[in-house]
């Protein structure tokens, strides 16, 4: 009875001691009790011979470390990432190949759980473990979703092939080192003193007042953020609009990408890829859409390629979960109250994978319902790819074909 209640004492205090001092009270119980102390205490204890033995050649030693540390300076175990500094990208490429239904993804007919990724990573080289995938996964923008259920005529094989055209088309283009951007329109925001979903660090009892109601009246106006990924150099741009989101609009808004970013990046591109949905103001039955890509085209003398995701499938485009997911997180529960703050909002936005976001206000009136006529459209230089034609095309600059 007298050694159970020792044990439990001694377990007792083991309970609020921190890792070193456990190591050496543990170690120090060891030498007392002599020969087959350390099997005693292990079995006791739990803790692994090695940590006991440690704890014993500290005690006999001397060396300890200073007062208040666990562990020396400079220990425990290294970031991955500085360890092994390439095996971010090399996740990043397997589930963007997988994702995007590329037939060739060596996990794209497997269980793609966290630990078959880990075991992928380490055939590559990458020493993983599944919890570690999990986390960088959750980083990246990926999270576990069911099957839903809102597809509607369109079959798999068409959708799958069309992902595999685009992974084409963008490998073609990063081989030639030419420009290629992610394009779509964020969800319509109400400029004014009203609630932000979400929530962000205040003083205790001190929530920030917003009104009770929505009524547009109480606000600015509309905010309609258009944004221009660059997939290489993981850069983006938004051109926030006031007024309403046309095709007129998202061509200025890759216009003013080209002018601010693109042609400082890319000064001897001659053609450039966009990857789009296929509905809202960049829809690839929008005749608006093309004409005014025609004369973006013929403004800086560029061949324009376009890809179109297809129906039902916008969150693939790389733009909603690379640059609009990590804007919708910096701005969570602040009020956007001003134009101006939706602009520092979006500029600010920041990632550990080191994306950066340029915004320029666009306060010009797009008018909707704009019509083009058969004529203008006989004049745009467009030709259709022989792979569903409908969502991938080739827009040639008119004065190059007339010579």
């Amino acid at each position: 009875m007298a050694r159970s209640m020792a044990d439990k004492f001694l377990l007792t205090i083991l309970g609020t001691l921190n890792e070193a001092q456990a190591r050496w009270y543990v170690a120090r119980e060891a030498l007392a009790v002599g020969r087959g102390g350390l099997k005693a205490m292990h079995e006791l204890t739990h803790l692994s011979r090695p940590t006991i033995l440690r704890g014993i050649r500290e005690l006999k030693s001397g060396d300890l470390p200073p007062a208040g540390r666990v562990r020396r300076s400079g220990g425990g175990r290294k970031p991955l990432e500085q360890a092994d500094p390439k095996w971010i990208g090399a996740l990043r490429r397997m589930m963007e190949a997988n994702t995007a239904g590329d037939p060739m993804s060596l996990l794209r007919w497997t269980n793609k759980s966290t630990t078959t990724i880990a075991q992928e990573l380490a055939r590559q080289g990458h020493q993983v473990s599944h919890e570690t995938v999990r986390q960088r996964l959750i980083e990246l923008g990926y999270s576990l979703q069911a099957n839903r259920k809102n597809k509607e005529g369109l079959s798999p094989p068409e959708r799958d092939a069309q992902f595999v055209y685009i992974n084409e088309q963008v490998k073609k283009f990063l081989n030639r080192r030419e420009p290629i951007i992610s394009v779509d329109t964020k969800k319509k925001e109400r400029v004014g003193e009203f609630k932000n979903p979400g929530k962000t660090w205040r003083p205790k009892g001190q929530p920030r007042q917003v009104h009770s109601h929505d009524f547009p009246h109480l606000g600015e106006g509309p905010a309609i953020p258009y944004g221009a990924y660059d997939i290489e150099r993981n850069e983006g741009f938004v051109n926030l609009g006031v007024s309403r989101d046309t095709a007129e609009f998202a061509v200025e808004s890759v216009r003013r990408w080209w002018k601010l970013v693109g042609g400082v990046h890319y000064p001897a591109a001659k053609r450039l890829l966009i990857c789009a949905d296929s509905g809202g103001s960049n829809a690839n039955r929008s005749r608006a859409w093309k004409y005014y890509l025609q004369e973006f085209a013929d403004e800086f003398g560029l061949t324009v390629t376009v890809c179109h995701y297809p129906p039902g499938t916008s969150k693939w485009n790389k733009i909603e979960h690379r640059m609009f997911s990590y804007i919708s997180l910096n701005w969570q529960g602040q009020p956007l109250e001003s134009y101006q703050t939706v602009v520092n909002l979006i500029g600010g936005t920041r990632t550990k994978t080191g994306l950066k976001v340029r915004v320029r206000l666009d306060q010009r009136q797009y008018e909707k319902g704009v019509s083009i006529t058969d004529e203008q459209m006989k004049a745009i230089r467009l030709q259709p790819h022989k792979t569903h034609p409908r969502w991938n095309y080739t827009i040639s600059r008119r004065e190059l074909e007339s010579k």
